[in-house]
C-alpha cells in the first residue's frame, strides 16, 4: 500500500493531464465516429468517408518534421493550449453549420486539416511533455496507461455515440466534445505544471537545422529508422483495413449501425485489457520479439475472420485476437524509442517518426476507399451465382471490402516476415 501511494505520488501530474486529455479524447472520437456515420450516410462511399482520415493526417506527412523542431523551441504547455483551442474553434464551426443545415463533406475536410495541423504541432509537444513529468523508471507503464485510454475511449465511444445520436443527434456529440475540452484545456492551464529548458542550457538552432537533425540522428541510428520503416509498413495494411472496414459493417449482409457499434465496442474491451496486461508485466527480455510477435498475430487472425465472417459473432472474435496483442506492442515500442533517444532530441526525432511512420497512413486511407470502390466492390458485384468469390465473400454491397481483407492480410503476414529479419531492429536490444 505504501508503494502504491509513492507511485501514485511520483506520477500524479502525469496522471491528471493523462486523465483529462484522455476525457477530452473520448469527445473528440465521439464525433468522428458520428461523423464517420453522417458522411457514409450522405454519400454511400468508402472513398469519401476514408478522405475524412486523409484530410486529418495530410499535415504529419507534409508537416510533422518542421512540427518537431518548433516544439523542441516552444513554451510546451503553451503549444498544447492553443493546438487545442484552435481545434476546438473549428469545431464550433462546425456546429455553426450542421445546425444551419449548411455542413458538406467538403467542409469537414477542411476542418479536418485544420485539426489535424493542430495535432501535428501539439504531439511532439505533448511527448516531451510526459518524457518531463514522468520519472523514466515509469516509461514502460506510459505506454500501458496510454493505450488504456485509447481502448476506454473505444469501448465508450461506439455506446455513448450511439446514444447520443439516436436521441438528441449530431448537434449533442459535437457539444460534449466542447465540454470535454474545456475540462481538459481549464486543468492543464491551471494545474498543471512542466518543466521547461532551464536557463543554462543551449538556445535552440534555427529552424531548418534543427528539423535536419531529427533526420540526421535517423539515418545514423539505423535500428530506430528501420523500426520506423517496420511502423510505417504496418500503418499502410491497418489503413487499408480502417477504410474498409465501416463500409463493411454498415452494407454487409447482417451488418448496421449497431453491429459497427458492437464491434468497436469489442476492439474497445480487447485493447482495454491488453492496456492493463500492458501495464503490470515486467519488462520482457526482449522488446523487439514482443513488437514482432504482437503484430504478426495480429495480421494473422483478425483480417481472416473479416474476409471470410458472415456474422457479428465472427466479426467480434476477430477484433479481440487482431487487438488483445497491440497495446503490448505499443508499450514496448513506446519504451525502445524514448529509451534510446536523448530527451534533447525528442521532440526533432518525435516530429521525424510522424512524418515518416505517418505518411503512409493517408495513402492507406485512399488506397482503401478506393479499392473498395472501384476495384473489389465492382468485382464482386460482376459474379454470377455460385462463383469461387461468391462462395468465399458473399454477394450484395460488403462483399467487395471483405475480398480486401483477405487481401490485406497476407500483405500484413508479409511485412511483419520481413521485418523480423532486420539486424537493425534487433540491435536495438543491446
Amino acid at each position: 500500500m505504501k508503494e502504491t501511494l509513492k507511485t501514485l505520488q511520483e506520477m500524479k501530474t502525469f496522471l491528471l493531464l493523462w486523465v483529462t486529455q484522455s476525457f477530452s479524447g473520448l469527445g473528440s472520437a465521439m464525433t468522428s465516429y458520428g461523423l464517420v456515420i453522417w458522411s457514409y450516410s450522405q454519400k454511400g462511399s468508402a472513398l469519401m468517408t476514408a478522405l475524412l482520415m486523409v484530410s486529418s493526417y495530410a499535415p504529419y506527412v507534409l508537416l510533422s518534421i518542421f512540427a518537431g523542431a518548433l516544439s523542441d523551441r516552444w513554451n510546451k504547455k503553451i503549444t498544447m493550449l492553443a493546438c487545442d483551442s484552435a481545434a476546438a474553434l473549428s469545431t464550433v464551426v462546425m456546429l455553426f453549420l450542421l445546425k444551419s443545415g449548411s455542413l458538406r463533406i467538403w467542409h469537414l475536410y477542411l476542418i479536418n486539416g485544420v485539426n489535424g495541423l493542430m495535432n501535428t504541432v501539439q504531439q511532439p509537444a505533448s511527448e516531451v511533455a510526459t518524457t518531463r513529468v514522468l520519472p523514466k523508471k515509469y516509461y514502460q507503464k506510459v505506454g500501458g496507461l496510454k493505450y488504456f485510454s485509447s481502448s476506454l475511449n473505444s469501448i465508450l465511444t461506439p455506446v455513448i455515440a450511439t446514444a447520443v445520436l439516436g436521441i438528441a443527434g449530431m448537434e449533442a456529440v459535437i457539444a460534449f466534445d466542447l465540454f470535454t475540452f474545456s475540462v481538459a484545456f481549464v486543468v492543464l492551464a491551471l494545474w498543471i505544471r512542466i518543466p521547461e529548458r532551464d536557463a543554462g542550457e543551449e538556445v535552440p538552432e534555427k529552424l531548418l537545422e534543427s528539423s535536419k537533425k531529427g533526420i540526421a540522428y535517423l539515418r545514423q541510428e539505423k535500428g530506430i529508422f528501420h523500426l520506423i520503416l517496420f511502423l510505417a509498413s504496418i500503418n499502410l495494411v491497418a489503413s487499408i483495413y480502417d477504410a474498409a472496414f465501416p463500409a463493411m459493417m454498415l452494407s454487409r449482409n447482417g451488418g448496421s449501425q449497431k453491429v459497427l457499434g458492437l464491434v468497436n465496442a469489442v476492439i474497445g474491451i480487447t485493447t482495454f485489457a491488453g492496456s492493463i496486461l500492458a501495464s503490470f508485466m515486467k519488462t520482457p527480455k526482449s522488446r523487439v520479439r514482443v513488437i514482432c510477435n504482437s503484430l504478426l498475430f495480429s495480421m494473422s487472425t483478425e483480417n481472416f475472420l473479416l474476409a471470410f465472417g458472415r456474422t457479428p459473432f465472427v466479426w467480434c472474435v476477430g477484433g479481440f485476437l487482431g487487438w488483445i496483442g497491440i497495446p503490448v506492442m505499443s508499450a514496448n515500442l513506446d519504451a525502445i524509442i524514448r529509451l534510446h533517444v536523448s530527451e534533447q532530441m525528442q521532440g526533432r526525432v518525435y516530429a521525424a517518426r510522424n512524418s515518416l511512420q505517418f505518411f503512409t497512413i493517408p495513402v492507406g486511407y485512399f488506397l482503401g476507399g478506393y479499392l473498395v470502390d472501384q476495384v473489389f466492390e465492382p468485382v464482386m458485384a460482376a459474379q454470377g451465382p455460385g462463383s469461387i468469390l461468391v462462395r468465399m465473400f458473399g454477394t450484395g454491397k460488403g462483399s467487395g471490402a471483405a475480398f480486401l481483407f483477405l487481401v490485406i492480410a497476407f500483405a500484413g503476414i508479409g511485412v511483419c516476415l520481413y521485418f523480423r529479419k532486420d539486424k537493425h531492429i534487433w540491435e536495438l536490444e543491446y
